[in-house]
């Protein structure tokens, strides 16, 4: 059996948190309800049999199968739930009020959140204000309790992935909702986790390539050639390797910072489009947001990727192409670039969903010439949309949109009040 020796290992005292059923809690609560007793889901577009479960409270999950994910068709008609339209503006402001209650148990630099219902804490150097690692996950349990009357799920271990494991594993399933995980409990823990997919990291994807190699269970991996697997697997062969024995070196004060970002934007279309001048609507709009946000930051794109998904009605998922271009953030450039590729790919087919990135960031230093356009002309494009930024950063998206946005394609207008693609 092979065995990681751990003396060496760094050790620390982590916390990974989890809001059980954050969106649909907060609902309950706003409702007078306790949340692990209201029957609730939090659904997009519940008024048509295709909405989409965006959270589901407990006892729904247990009692009728509801999950994250789920359709407005799958749940009962004549059942006791409620079904509400998300507000995630709330949920934002919640998620802060969580987060500063962290603060008083950890420094900003301890803290990691990792989505908006979960959060890594390093309490390392709490102890000597708010006792031993238990004592302050029981702790922040009854100050978001009696302050928020939200319910949280702790998952503690001697690194990230420990918790994190324990969290997702243990945790979150039975009261009092806490768990530990040590380097020690790992053939009792971690090997144990079943199946494969429940491991974090491995997706049905990696397990299917795993499996490929006989290894079909946490364990199997744990004891499979580590060369092998890098060999076979790079870097994240290894990475797999080591943390089937419970390994991860990360340190949540060391934040990572990307070389280079991507400025983008993606949307689900409410329905097929299948007028390309709808199409292009859209694709206005979108490439107009994404070089309103390249401005913002003072940055310039080098290139531009247009990805077109079609109707789930047709084989052809849709094409995905990028361009080249000269470092640019101005609206109209970039608008241009994107309904090049769209006309040169597309053949007609129904789109349902539209995304645009730009790449190749860099800090902007100074205005490009157009050789097809004179200085008085760059200049004056330039102004006037410095200007249209401006009026948009004081009164909002849509009170300076092209007439084109108010025609039956248009999508801008509606979606300049949602947050995360759903209702603030």
């Amino acid at each position: 059996m092979i065995r990681i020796d751990y003396t060496n290992e760094p050790r620390k005292d982590i916390l990974c948190i989890d809001v059980k059923s954050f969106f649909a809690s907060v609902e309950a609560v706003k409702r007078g309800y306790h949340p692990l007793n209201a029957y609730i889901v939090v659904m997009s577009k519940p008024t048509e049999e295709g909405g989409l479960v965006l959270a589901a409270s407990p006892k729904v999950k247990t009692e009728y199968g509801i999950q994250t994910g789920s359709r407005r068709f799958e749940i009962p008609k004549n059942s006791n739930i409620k079904i509400v339209e998300p507000r995630m503006g709330l949920y934002l402001k919640v998620n802060g009020m969580i987060n500063d209650i962290y603060k008083e148990f950890v420094s900003e630099s301890d803290l990691h959140v990792y989505s908006v219902d979960e959060t890594f804490l390093d309490v390392t150097f709490s102890h000597a204000l708010f006792g031993d690692t238990l004592q302050i996950a029981r702790k922040i349990q009854d100050v978001i309790w009696k302050r928020l009357r939200l319910v949280v799920s702790v998952g503690i271990g001697d690194n990230p992935l420990l918790a994190k494991l324990a969290l997702d594993n243990q945790a979150k399933h039975a009261f009092p909702f806490i768990a530990e995980w040590h380097y020690e409990d790992v053939p009792n823990t971690v090997w144990k986790i079943d199946p494969i997919t429940e491991m974090w990291g491995i997706g049905k994807r990696t397990a299917n390539n795993l499996h490929q190699l006989g290894i079909d269970s946490v364990y199997r991996l744990s004891q499979y050639n580590v060369q092998s697997l890098t060999r076979i697997h790079g870097v994240i062969g290894e990475q797999l390797f080591y943390h089937a024995h419970g390994v991860d070196h990360s340190v949540l004060s060391e934040k990572y910072i990307p070389l280079s970002n991507s400025y983008g934007k993606s949307q689900i279309l409410d329905r097929d489009y299948t007028i390309q001048y709808e199409i292009e609507v859209v694709i206005r709009e979108m490439a107009d947001q994404v070089a309103a946000r390249l401005r913002k930051y003072h940055v310039e794109a080098g290139v531009i990727h247009l990805t077109i998904g079609f109707s789930d009605e047709i084989a052809d998922k849709g094409f995905s192409h990028q361009l080249s271009i000269f470092p640019t953030s101005l609206s109209k450039a970039i608008i241009d670039v994107c309904l090049y590729l769209f006309r040169t790919y597309y053949k007609g087919q129904p789109v349902r969903n539209l995304s645009i990135q730009s790449g190749k960031i860099q800090l902007k230093s100074h205005l490009q010439m157009n050789l097809f356009e004179t200085p008085e002309e760059t200049l004056r494009q330039n102004e006037l949309e410095l200007v249209i930024d401006r009026v948009r950063n004081k009164y909002g998206y849509s009170s300076l949109i092209h007439a084109s946005s108010l025609t039956r394609g248009g999508t801008a207008i509606t979606r300049s009040g949602l947050i995360g693609g759903h209702k603030g």
